[in-house]
């Protein structure tokens, strides 16, 4: 069997499989595929790849379904990433660039994604730890109320009430924003903890104890914005996969609600030369995952963040792919360097 007609032939097996969900038999090949060969033949390819693991037949069953091994060197196999259609980049571009801020970018990121390949859309919030403070704003509530809000330079935004302890005016507060966001922008989140007391150092005595407030609250504003976390979209897919979770589907919902598993998951994978690196089956080290498989790239300035899709291992690789690079690139496109 030359390694060209093998691949041809297992290229047409997952196509097959993964159009009809039913296992492929020798006859089907010859039918939907020119291979130039004869029914024959294709019985003694298809026995060779079943001897070498990439191919199975499923209980008792004339057909045959890829296994890991045979999606994975059919992704392998995959020269390069084919792009998305027109109408598709537009749709993605008319959609992400309606957003208002991180948390709506995202929201939308992902439900875009589970509309796109009808499965489960993840995306990573960016990691912030180059992250800069980009504004500060501080907003009278009440005379000792003050909204604290703090905005990165990737455009993640986090606020919250701070009680200052005493009273306040509107021309105060003011002062204190210039002060803070004086010497602030531009300063990496990480840093503010060590920045902080020199900022309140240098205000007035009389407003140094609201000052300390307000350092306090940037401090635990900056140090919530660095957890990580994700947001996903798309997990009714699931359920109309269910036939290719044969095992049992509890554990993938179990592996998505426990985002510490799909936050590890995702900022171990490596990078691959395509762009976008795909686990398939039990290539995954969660065993919850053994029937499913993580297609995933990385976006923002330096792409640590990933954002991806997790479904079973019979999807669509080709066009899975494009659509979370496609994505990927547009998301890092409105976030900005």
């Amino acid at each position: 069997m030359s390694e060209p007609r093998k691949l041809e032939v297992l290229r047409a097996i997952v196509e097959d499989y993964v159009h009809s969900r039913e296992p492929v038999g020798s006859k089907a090949l010859v039918e939907r595929h020119r291979l130039g060969v004869s029914s024959a033949t294709i019985r003694n390819d298809m026995a060779a790849l079943e001897d070498e693991g990439l191919i199975t037949a499923p209980h008792t069953s004339a057909g045959r379904i890829p296994t890991d091994k045979g999606y994975r060197l059919f992704v392998d196999r995959i020269s390069a990433v084919k792009p998305l259609s027109p109408a598709e980049r537009r749709a993605i571009q008319a959609l992400l660039e309606g957003s208002e801020d991180l948390d709506d970018v995202l929201d939308r990121t992902v439900r875009l994604l589970a509309q796109l390949t009808n499965q489960v859309a993840v995306v990573q919030y960016p990691l912030l730890s180059r992250a800069r403070v980009r504004h500060i704003e501080f907003v009278l509530l009440a005379p000792r109320k003050v909204l604290t809000v703090l905005i990165a330079d990737t455009g993640k935004v986090e606020q919250r009430v701070i009680d200052v302890g005493q009273d306040l005016g509107d021309e105060t507060l003011a002062e204190l924003r210039g002060v803070f966001l004086g010497r602030l922008g531009g300063t990496p989140l990480s840093l503010l903890p060590q920045t902080l007391p020199d900022v309140v150092d240098s205000t007035a005595p009389a407003r140094r104890g609201a000052a300390q407030a307000l350092a306090r609250g940037l401090e635990a504003l900056a140090a919530s914005s660095r957890e990580e976390r994700m947001v996903m979209a798309g997990t009714a897919n699931l359920a109309r996969s269910n036939v290719d979770f044969p095992l049992s589907i509890g554990p993938v919902l179990e592996a998505l609600e426990e985002q510490v598993v799909m936050l590890r998951l995702l900022s171990d994978m490596a990078e691959d030369p395509r762009g976008v690196t795909v686990s398939i089956g039990r290539e995954n080290p969660y065993d919850g995952l053994s029937e499913a498989s993580v297609v995933a790239t990385g976006y923002g300035p330096d792409a640590t963040a990933k954002v991806g899709i997790l479904g079973p291992t019979r999807m669509d690789y080709p066009t899975t792919m494009a659509a979370v690079r496609a994505v990927a690139r547009y998301l890092s496109r409105i976030l900005g360097p």
